[in-house]
């Protein structure tokens, strides 16, 4: 008899966080969960008029108060902890390991312009070839270069960076290290060694003595601290780093098939994942970077995954816009819940507009409604008037935009791919997943919504040995959740639709050096500088 062993996970979005207890049997786990709590940007007066920051301290409180609730609930005892959150913030340590600061919130306005100031110094192609990372301006990266270009006085007195889920760690168990999943989502890694990209920093002027050792996905902490342990309960936990970044976890639960196909670009998984959530990060696995002009033009990124793998993906802005759209109605009076605004977009009209949802309109928080009634018309498009129509709008946009980013996907690797998964909690709108499979005309797979946290405890099960592989652990995902299939409905209007998406993305013209109609074969990439 197996006896159940009780896991929790500490799962940091950007726009709420929750503790949950994973009790694993053997065969299957169910997960509880024992906390939840708010999350979003802090604005405060700042030199720069206004900055927007996250409240760590809150966040370290919120996950100690998860823990202590873990312990109440399992009277088995817990194995281990393990924290996961979004990527690319981080927090400064000074000589004496005490928090330089606020952490700055990935939205805040100090990045602007920063891509270009980094261009100005080395050149975008360097940039990748050291880095194999895309660019966005909220990157580590380009952080550190606005502390570095605007003078900030905190960066001469930080002796250590650590990423959010570093710093949360770092609080719980006193070791200071980065975990490698987070850490390549900064942009200063050289992911096809795994180290940082040290040359690269000192060429910008950023100082390498912040960067801290970097150790693997599944690696043992070591215990609570003594203060931490005596607050919780949680005497006899474990703190394990899994994948830190909460991507990497999530497609870590992915419940694929092991199956695999070939192309021009190697073997690897015949299918790709989209973990769905505020932010919509649409990729493959693979064992090794793709770093060339074809991933650079597609603005693609190599970021580290567990179990020795790369997840070659990009960022798409995701239910963010929805997310911004409710809370402006709501703030007018409206009262609408999630399935309220599903339920107007079905039955609000078809493709009346369309969206490039990363375009830079939508970046900030603020009047959602009006930025994309606005962005229409500057456009040259009707604006859409009501609610319905508005959520209706958005979501044919992602589900265009994921069309996009997977024909760019199937170019990378040579080959179609076959399916797509899309886990995380924007599953849970069975709308997007059907329009998703009507616009890239193949199967989608839902579920499970709770990936992130069920990738989480996968790793924490085999650091401390409870399984003995990640395709095991992924055996044990699909025993253990429902998925629900989408067929695709072909229609000529989403490729109508598609065709004036493509006229407003940038990125969705072909790389230099392609054919018209003809992305870049493998052989055919041109190789990029070394930095």
């Amino acid at each position: 008899m197996f006896a159940t062993q009780n896991f929790v996970a500490a799962d940091l979005g950007a726009s709420s966080g929750r503790a949950v207890v994973a009790r694993f049997d053997g065969e299957r786990i169910r997960l509880d969960e024992v906390h939840r709590f708010a999350n979003g940007p802090i604005a405060l007066p700042s030199a720069a008029g206004t900055s927007l920051y996250w409240d760590a301290l809150r966040l370290f409180g919120e996950v100690k108060q998860g823990l202590a609730n873990a312990v109440k609930c399992c009277d088995a005892g817990l194995v281990s902890l393990g924290i996961d959150t979004w990527g690319v913030d981080f927090g400064l340590l000074d000589r004496r390991g005490e928090l330089l600061g606020n952490p700055y919130h990935y939205r805040d306005s100090r990045t602007d312009r920063m891509i270009d100031e980094a261009c100005r110094r080395v050149p975008r192609e360097e940039i990748f070839e050291a880095t194999g990372i895309q660019f966005m301006q909220l990157n580590s990266l380009f952080q550190l270069l606005a502390m570095v270009d605007q003078g900030s006085p905190v960066l001469p007195l930080a002796e250590k960076l650590l990423m959010m889920p570093d710093l949360l760690n770092y609080w719980l168990t006193g070791r200071v290290a980065s975990e490698y999943t987070i850490a390549s989502t900064s942009q200063c890694m050289n992911m096809r060694t795994g180290a940082w990209a040290t040359r690269l920093l000192e060429r910008l002027g950023i100082p390498t003595r912040l960067l801290p050792s970097v150790i693997p996905p599944g690696t043992l902490l070591g215990s609570l601290l003594p203060a931490v342990a005596d607050e919780t309960g949680a005497r006899s936990v474990t703190v394990v780093a899994p994948g830190t970044h909460d991507t990497a976890s999530a497609v870590a639960a992915v419940p694929a098939e092991p199956r695999t196909a070939s192309g021009p670009a190697g073997e690897g998984s015949d299918y790709a994942y989209l973990s769905s959530g505020t932010w919509s990060l649409m990729g493959v696995e693979i064992t090794q970077p793709v770093i060339d002009a074809r991933t650079l033009a597609f603005n693609f990124t190599n970021e580290g995954g567990v179990c020795g793998t790369i997840r070659l993906l990009k960022n798409i802005t995701g239910l963010w816009l929805i997310q911004e759209c409710r809370r402006t109605w709501n703030q007018e009076g409206a009262n609408l819940s999630w399935d309220d605004i599903t339920a107007l977009a079905a039955a609000a009209p078809a493709f009346t507009a369309v969206l490039d949802v990363d375009a830079r309109d939508f970046l900030p928080p603020g009047d959602m409604p009006a930025r994309i009634q606005a962005y229409c018309r500057r456009t040259g498009q009707a604006a859409p008037e009501d609610k319905g129509t508005i959520a209706r709008v958005v979501l044919e946009s992602l589900a265009l935009k994921y069309r996009l980013v997977l024909d760019m996907l199937d170019d990378l690797v040579g080959r179609r791919v076959g399916v797509l998964h899309i886990v995380g909690g924007g599953t849970q709108n069975r709308l997007l997943s059907q329009f998703a499979a009507d616009a890239i005309d193949r199967p989608v797979v839902g579920g499970p919504v709770e990936a992130t946290a069920a990738g989480n405890v996968l790793m924490q099960m085999l650091a401390v040995g409870a399984i003995g592989s990640l395709e095991e652990g992924r055996q044990v995902i699909r025993q253990s959740f429902a998925t629900e299939t989408f067929e695709p409905r072909p229609s000529a209007r989403w490729d109508e639709a598609f065709a004036r998406l493509r006229g407003l993305t940038p990125q969705a013209s072909t790389p230099s050096g392609a054919k018209r109609g003809h992305a870049l074969a493998p052989w055919e990439a041109k190789p990029l500088h070394t930095v």
